[in-house]
Order: structure tokens, then C-alpha cells, then sequence
């Protein structure tokens, strides 16, 4: 087997370990007082799985392979690694209102400083870029397409259902900063 290979999905595996640490980890310190998730962490997870499938089945076969492979493939992991320090920073700057699920926590505040100055969701920039880093790392143009389209439908679904959580507990101070910032891209989107 390619030593490339077994690279990426090494790399995949440890951001899932490193994902579900987290998460054990949040659990264990966040106090959260209401739950307004409806869903969108079933529905994110699915479609990071569905994207990982694809993009990895695809990636497979002759279909849609770029025979750039030494290029895709290091341009594939300075992405991943961009996309894990976006991640590490944003979490790191929530500290304890940081959630897996659509959430408020005890005593919660809302953070506009570092990242969350520009837009208000780098977490999920940070692993939106982490899961692209990885299908243009398999040097497939199918894979990339795949895995973006399926993790962007599950993304914008949670997007949505956070900002209409946090408007609701937040009321016009987060409508305030919507004003103000966008969603995933400075200045873009």
C-alpha cells in the first residue's frame, strides 16, 4: 500500500480520536443549562461520515485521479494543519462555553475576540478545512467535491440551527453581531 495512503488515514483517524477526546473532556468540565442542538450533531456526523466514504471510495479508483500526487498531497496536509490551528485556537478561546452540542452554558458570555472579531463560527472553518485538506491530499478531484458538498450540507444545517439558538438566548446582542461579522469567511460569507 502507499505510504501516502496510510498517512491520510492515519491523519483521519487521529483528528477522530482527537475530536472524541475533546468532546469526553468538554463533557466533563462545561455546566450547560439549555440544549437547543435539534438534531444538527446527528445530522453534522452523518454527513462527515458520508463525506468520508465517498471521498475515500472514489479516491480509490482512476476516477477523477490527478496525477499530481506529491503536490496535492503536500498542499492536502498544510491545509489540515491550517485548518487544526484554526480549530485548537477557536476552542481555546471559547475555554468554557465551548460545546459539541448547540448549547448554553452556565454564565455564558459571547466571545468576539480572536477569530470570533471576523466571523462567528472558526471552529467549524477549521474543520471544514481539515476534511478538504484530507480528500485533496488523496489527489482526486471527485474526492474533494465529494467530501466538501456532503460536510458543507451538515455545517450549514448546525450553522443554522446555532444562530437561531443563540438569537434566542441572546436576543439582540447576537443579532448585533451577525450584523457585524459573517459566518465562516471574513468579509465573504
Amino acid at each position: 500500500m502507499n505510504p501516502k495512503i496510510i498517512i491520510i488515514v492515519s491523519i483521519a483517524y487521529l483528528y477522530g480520536f482527537f475530536e472524541y477526546y475533546l468532546s469526553y473532556r468538554q463533557r466533563q468540565k462545561t455546566k450547560i443549562v439549555r440544549v437547543g442542538d435539534k438534531g444538527s450533531l446527528w445530522v453534522l456526523f452523518i454527513s462527515i461520515t458520508i463525506g468520508y466514504l465517498l471521498s475515500f471510495s472514489i479516491a480509490t479508483t482512476k476516477i477523477g485521479r490527478i496525477y499530481h500526487w506529491n503536490i496535492l498531497f503536500a498542499s492536502g496536509i498544510l491545509i489540515i494543519i491550517v485548518g487544526l490551528i484554526i480549530r485548537i485556537i477557536s476552542i481555546r478561546t471559547l475555554k468554557q462555553y465551548f460545546t459539541y452540542s448547540v448549547a448554553k452554558t452556565e454564565n455564558h458570555e459571547l466571545i468576539e475576540k480572536g477569530f470570533y472579531k471576523f466571523i462567528r463560527h472558526p471552529g467549524y472553518l477549521g474543520q471544514l478545512l481539515i476534511f478538504i485538506g484530507i480528500s485533496i491530499s488523496l489527489s482526486n478531484w471527485l474526492s474533494v467535491i465529494l467530501m466538501f458538498l456532503s460536510t458543507l450540507v451538515g455545517y450549514l444545517n448546525r450553522i443554522r440551527v446555532e444562530e437561531n439558538f443563540m438569537v434566542e438566548q441572546m436576543g439582540v446582542k447576537y443579532s448585533d453581531y451577525q450584523m457585524r461579522t459573517k459566518k465562516l469567511i471574513p468579509k465573504i460569507y
